[in-house]
């Protein structure tokens, strides 16, 4: 119960040492009702009491308290009352208050304190308003490094990288000195921005000043490095900081990362281990994400396990780290487990965990949970809706993804470009063409938003998977850039389906251009030559293929599919004769084979490209490795009602039709996974509708 105190005009020196001894313990409602039961207050009391609920995240209540004060009780403000009251506009991020705070500033004099005009710059740049961040810096009489300093920060808050380094370059010209937090603060700007110039020219100011030891600064210089891909200076400047905090040690292991030296990055974190170095949470994030990220999962789900046995307890950010590991080797267990950690020890406090629990339930192919986790959400901001369209689009539920975003733009959450980029992905995958131009044009119309080279190159697609191919090359030839890889891909893709030659010839001939060393491209028209049975064009592009391999060093990506049984990954390509129940795998595919022959089943010889007999071309498609993949899933089920398969390159028809016809005489639910999308293979159909 809290101690109600009679209404009493204490001393200010004893009403102020009240406070503080409140304040110290944490009891913020003894010491609000103890200034509330005071009848004049003095200003000293208020800034300690403002500043205390700022301290204590609660800045808003900071701002209603210093709003009743004024409007009920009129009581005029100081500057260092003010000051406190920036500071909670500032971490609030509030730009209404903090224009008003800005207008009581100016209201009762204090428009020229270089004290408060420096918060009032730090509190617009912290609530993304840089004219208003300008416009108190250019009212300043008088400017010190701090006003210079907290201007650049508030460029970069706003995300105006080229304006931070202009203002750094005025203050360098005007002859004022920055401080190493000045240093700091554009090093940071360096980084992001890719500057490595200014972050050289910055090297060179801290040597000249004897500032090479800050740890603060070293840690700059090696982000600004690494993030211009400069590893070794980066390490070279990491090596010479005399005394490295912890901050040093993960900022040269993300450096690694990036660079794709994981190696590198263990080493140092042996070292790190072994040197002595306090170790905390951020340090094992670093590395469960570094390894993720660089297609290493089994080593990051290993570190996680260190993590956990040396006491460090995963936090939101592990969470977020480790998941994508498990989508990238499509992990359902894993997934789940950590789904249970999620909840057993309660991480909601942001969004991120659980729209990166929604993104791995979708990539490992269990919509339904996806769908589940989402719903699950208590709140929900761009990103989380993004996410939910594109696991729906992903599965080719494009009713679904529709219906996502309506209700996305029903509760009031504004759609960004990626949202609409994931959208006409899900118009794409089933074939919506009228609505797909439809959410195209509201961009421009609507929603203010200019349609870039990847949204057209989604409409493209759009148009090409419904087989309106000559519309898309019209579409592609009249757009406002160059089209991408994706439009002319997309193009290719389908005249493949749609059996349309010449459309090939030259959607290849503008990819050929574009990206010479994939060969995907070469393979995809050579195939497309052979349905059409022009022998000697496909050979040509075979040949031509083969040069620009040898001449550029690139090699041909082997089909591969993979499938996982309990806590093991099984592997296989085409004609694997490796798997110890090979014989079992290819005298189960031979007999489900006579018995969708019975259902009505016909081998797709068009896609053997090898120019053999009918009866040879049968026997190549069996050995196609997703067909493998699924026979041995089906010879493992162990009661399971689901087989997950995944695929690296695009699935091919005969397989599509053969997986169609072992779901339905199983009675079991096939998902595959390849290149483009999912593919849920129930009761003899498929969720694509044939159409990929």
């Amino acid at each position: 119960m809290v101690h109600k105190f009679p209404v009493v005009d204490l001393p200010p020196n004893v009403t102020l040492r009240f406070l503080r001894s409140y304040l110290s313990s944490g009891q913020l409602e003894r010491a609000r009702d103890l200034f509330d039961r005071i009848p004049h207050p003095d200003l000293r009391s208020l800034t300690i009491l403002i500043s205390a609920f700022t301290k204590n995240n609660l800045p808003k209540e900071s701002i209603r308290f210093y709003r009743t004060l004024r409007e009920n009780k009129g009581l005029e403000p100081d500057r260092l009352v003010l000051l406190s009251v920036a500071k909670a506009c500032a971490n609030s991020s509030d730009l209404v208050e903090a224009k008003w705070v800005h207008e009581e500033a100016v209201k009762f004099g204090f428009s020229s304190d270089l004290l408060l005009g420096n918060a009032l710059i730090d509190m617009y740049g912290k609530c993304g308003f840089h004219d208003g961040a300008r416009r108190v810096f250019d009212d300043l009489p008088q400017k010190d490094v701090v006003s210079w300093t907290s201007l650049i920060s508030a460029c970069m808050s706003c995300r105006m990288p080229v304006e931070a380094l202009q203002v750094f370059s005025d203050m360098l010209h005007l002859g004022v000195k920055p401080n190493s937090v000045t240093l700091s603060t554009v090093l940071r700007v360096c980084s992001e921005s890719k500057a490595l110039d200014v972050g050289r020219q910055i090297h060179c100011q801290a040597l000249r000043r004897a500032l090479e030891d800050d740890v603060y600064l070293g840690s700059g210089l090696v982000d600004v490095y690494a993030s211009c891909s400069s590893i070794r200076q980066a390490r070279i400047v990491f090596d010479t900081i005399p005394y490295k905090d912890t901050v040093s040690w993960i900022v040269m292991l993300a450096a690694y990362f990036v660079d794709g030296e994981c190696e590198e990055a263990l080493k140092l974190f042996e070292l790190m281990r072994s040197g002595g170095v306090a170790l905390i949470s951020a340090s094992w994030n670093c590395m469960i994400s570094g390894l993720a990220q660089n297609g290493r999962p089994e080593e990051a789900f290993r570190m996680l396990g260190q993590m956990q046995q040396l006491g460090f307890k995963p936090n939101h950010i592990t969470v977020v780290s480790a998941l994508p590991a498990c989508s990238y080797i499509e992990s359902l267990r894993r997934g789940r487990e950590i789904h249970g950690y999620i909840f057993r020890h309660r991480i909601l406090e942001g969004m991120v965990p659980l729209t990166a629990l929604v993104l791995m339930y979708a990539k490992c192919g269990d919509l339904d949970k996806a769908r589940e986790a989402f719903n699950q959400m208590p709140r929900k901001d761009t990103v989380a809706w993004n996410t939910m369209i594109l696991a729906n689009s992903m599965h080719g539920c494009g009713e679904d993804a529709l219906a996502v975003f309506h209700q996305m733009l029903e509760c009031g959450v504004k759609p960004n470009s990626v949202t609409f980029t994931v959208v006409l992905t899900g118009c794409s995958h089933s074939q919506l063409v009228d609505v797909g131009k439809s959410i195209f044009n509201s961009m421009s119309t609507q929603h203010g938003l200019q349609p870039d080279a990847d949204h057209y190159a989604c409409m493209a697609d759009v148009l090409c998977r419904a087989g309106h191919l000559e519309e898309a090359y019209g579409f592609i030839q009249s757009m406002p850039m160059q089209p991408t890889v994706g439009a002319w891909g997309a193009l290719l893709a389908s005249c493949r389906v749609y059996k349309n030659v010449d459309l090939a010839k030259i959607a290849a001939a503008h990819l050929f251009e574009i990206e010479p060393e994939n060969p995907g491209n070469y393979v995809l028209l050579s195939n497309i030559l052979v349905a059409a049975k022009l022998w000697d064009d496909a050979s040509s592009i075979r040949m031509l293929m083969r040069d620009k391999m040898r001449d550029r060093g690139v090699t041909k990506v082997p089909g591969c599919s993979w499938v996982q049984i309990r806590n093991k990954v099984y592997t296989f390509v085409k004609g694997d004769d490796r798997n110890a129940l090979r014989d079992e795998i290819y005298g189960f595919l031979k007999e489900i084979r006579e018995k969708m022959r019975l259902e009505g089943y016909l081998p797709d010889t068009d896609y053997v490209l090898q120019d053999v007999d009918k009866e040879e071309k049968e026997e190549l498609l069996c050995s196609h490795s997703e067909k493998l993949a699924v026979a041995f899933g089906i010879l493992n089920l162990k009661g399971e009602s689901v087989i997950r398969v995944f695929k690296n390159l695009r699935i091919c028809g005969d397989c599509h039709s053969t997986i169609k016809f072992m779901a339905k005489i199983i009675g079991v639910q096939i998902i595959v996974r390849d290149n483009v999308r999912f593919h849920h293979f129930r009761y003899g159909s498929c969720s694509c509708r044939d159409l990929w």
